[in-house]
């Protein structure tokens, strides 16, 4: 606000990026939100975190099932059945698969549901019991996925815990191959072996857009133990994410005995 001499106008000065970039504004105050929300579920117990995990993934998986039924509600009518077809049990399994795959908004709505939720639950238990995430973790939480979505969705035959087992696998099979080829074409460049420990704490924490200003403050994983607010600061690293980083070091138990160890 700028005021002029008593009785004059007050003039409001707006600012030009706020202007032209609302979008951006937007999508500030969201991160902001979102790390402020991981920082409160870190330090919840483990049945809550799962519970609330599990809640809000298959929150987004049931909007999204919801979706893809809407747009495929014409190819998603009864299917007729034919006569043959009650008297063949593979052709009656297949029909099974057909309609589950192809429900309507609320049938793909409850699919996705258990897939994105179980899926989630289990990667945030294995996570919090383990303590890192891998191959083995995302397959487990896959396999648990897969075999719930056969059980939910009536796909396969009559003998719905083979089809479990079977669809489980399947769905771990395929979620290991995706993580090893994502982790093959993700692996760092030489140039950025320093930065490897840090790499991987901000991609737990959601944080990897500010990997440049670690890199920018030259903060490799040699300083990770002597990180503070304030060199956080220095690099441009807003208060949300600061927070969120000093606490996983905090957490972290080879950090925290070798900042023990220097005092």
């Amino acid at each position: 606000m700028e005021r002029g001499k008593p009785g004059g106008v007050v003039l409001a000065k707006v600012s030009t990026q706020e202007l032209q970039n609302p979008i951006e504004m937007l999508q500030t105050r969201f991160k902001e939100l979102e790390n402020g929300f991981k920082m409160w579920l870190s330090k919840q117990s483990l049945p809550v975190e799962a519970v609330v995990v599990t809640a809000t993934s298959a929150f987004q998986g049931a909007a999204i099932g919801a979706a893809m039924g809407t747009l495929t509600n014409d190819a998603s009518s009864p299917f007729p059945t034919p006569p043959e077809a009650s008297l063949n049990p593979q052709a009656m399994a297949s029909l099974k698969q057909a309609q589950a795959l192809s429900g309507g908004p609320l049938v793909q709505a409850r699919n996705f549901a258990v897939m994105t939720g179980v899926n989630a639950g289990i990667s945030c238990v294995l996570k919090r019991l383990r303590g890192k995430e891998d191959v083995q973790s995302s397959m487990a939480a896959a396999f648990g996925s897969g075999a719930m979505f056969s059980l939910v969705s009536g796909m396969g035959g009559p003998n719905q815990a083979a089809n479990a087992v079977t669809s489980g696998l399947f769905f771990a099979l395929v979620q290991g191959g995706i993580y090893q080829f994502g982790q093959r074409f993700s692996q760092p460049p030489s140039e950025d072996i320093h930065y490897a420990k840090t790499r991987h704490m901000l991609h737990n924490l959601g944080l990897q857009s500010y990997e440049k200003n670690f890199k920018r403050g030259l903060l490799t994983d040699n300083t990770l133990p002597l990180l503070t607010d304030s060199a956080l600061r220095d690099v441009k690293i807003p208060p949300g994410p600061r927070l969120l980083i000093l606490d996983h070091i905090q957490r972290e138990a080879d950090l925290k005995g070798k900042r023990v160890g220097r005092n």
